[in-house]
């Protein structure tokens, strides 16, 4: 099919920064899409004009119902670099598009810093919580964050001392490659409420305060991270676990009786863009995990109001489930196993004769691997110290073929 939808990345310096493709395609089109500061830049020639609405899927819809007409999107920088780009390039077949980026945000960014962009984890804050942050913050480590507005550099210093960092260095880069741009360096401590320009990019240097207990990406968060009454997975526990979970970017995990939410948590943290659904009954649970999920950077985890395995009605098929609890219920193996797509890990901890019953006799039926973990810690005894068991877990793991 010939091309019929054209996304034109556009910089601050305007139309004299496009190519003499991006500048053909722009000219020979029949309707113009893009931001009031954008369209700002085109002269008013008579062709139809549209602008983005809020919100964005609305107009996503009309853009698909324009196949025939020759349209032109004027985007951002670079429009596959959390532009609206990856939003079309989900509903519109590749071949009937034409891509040409500007440069992005984060390139002049790191062009302004001195910082290798390979070396930066670069988010955007746009349309999103500003916790995601927070699983990002860790000593030595860069970040640059496309903002939400003008309010942004005041809530990201805000959220940077909650944490502990707010000694990092921040700096706020307004229109970059124009003739309005403008540099503001300062600790996110001392951070004011300085009126600044809607269009901005923030860079970070994270510096912790001294002391300050690091939480690592990589699964086994202290306990103590995590809000819960109790009902929480250990963190050697979870380790292991997270382990035969096997997390992998963009997969979707549910998380079934989900207590605290560590391990739907932890999964998010461990892989790049990874999903998770929480499934919890009790309602004061529900809160520790959204508290948690805030706190430790995962926002946007899903939490379902619900028992399994009812509660898996209308949701979207996993790769991952992780039971905690429940398992001598007859139907939940079975559903949970019937959710799995085809190569999904079923992971289920047992601390009880029943629910060891219950995954002995699943691996004799449906194979898979099973663990005994016996964790004990060190504790006071008197003047001296000795080991404590904790609880030992029973752990099944098993691949839906």
């Amino acid at each position: 099919m010939t091309p019929w939808l054209s996304i034109v990345g556009l910089g601050e310096e305007g139309l004299p920064g496009l190519t003499p493709a991006a500048q053909s395609l722009l000219d020979d089109a029949q309707v113009l899409i893009g931001g009031e500061r954008h369209l700002a830049m085109v002269p008013d020639d008579g062709r139809e004009r549209l602008t983005w609405p809020s919100p964005l899927s609305a107009l996503v819809a009309d853009i698909e119902s324009r196949r025939g007409q020759r349209v032109c999107i004027l985007a951002t920088g670079d429009p596959m670099h959390y532009g609206i780009g990856v939003t079309l390039a989900r509903r519109i077949p590749r071949e009937e598009m034409i891509i040409i980026p500007g440069v992005s945000a984060f390139s002049l960014a790191a062009a302004r810093m001195g910082w290798s962009l390979a070396d930066v984890d670069c988010l955007t804050l746009h349309g999103r919580p500003l916790s995601i942050m927070a699983s990002y913050l860790q000593p030595g480590r860069r970040l640059l964050l496309l903002s939400d507005g003008a309010h942004s550099p005041a809530e990201v210093s805000a959220l940077l001392k909650t944490q502990g960092y707010g000694a990092s260095p921040m700096t706020v880069l307004e229109h970059m490659g124009g003739e309005r741009e403008r540099r503001m360096e300062g600790a996110a401590a001392d951070w004011d409420e300085q009126e600044g320009a809607a269009f901005n990019t923030i860079a970070v240097a994270c510096e912790a305060a001294p002391g300050r207990v690091v939480l690592q990406r990589s699964p086994g968060l202290p306990d103590d991270a995590f809000r819960h009454d109790g009902l929480i997975t250990k963190r050697e526990v979870r380790a292991i676990t997270m382990s035969s979970l096997a997390p992998v970017p963009g997969q979707l995990l549910w998380d079934v009786g989900a207590g605290s939410g560590s391990i739907a948590i932890e999964w998010m943290r461990a892989a790049p863009n990874g999903r998770a659904i929480a499934i919890e009954r009790v309602a004061a649970r529900r809160g520790f995990i959204t508290e948690n999920a805030t706190a430790l950077g995962t926002p946007l985890l899903k939490i379902v109001d619900g028992t399994a395995p009812e509660a898996f009605e209308g949701l979207e098929a996993p790769d991952a489930i992780f039971i905690g609890g429940g398992l001598a219920e007859e139907e939940l193996l079975p559903a949970a196993w019937q959710a799995l797509k085809p190569g999904g890990r079923l992971v289920c901890n047992s601390v009880t004769l029943e629910g060891d019953r219950a995954v002995l006799d699943w691996q004799a039926r449906h194979g898979g691997e099973l663990v005994r973990l016996a964790i004990s810690r060190a504790a006071p005894l008197g003047s001296f110290n000795s080991w404590r068991p904790l609880a030992p877990i029973t752990q099944y793991a098993g691949c839906k073929q």
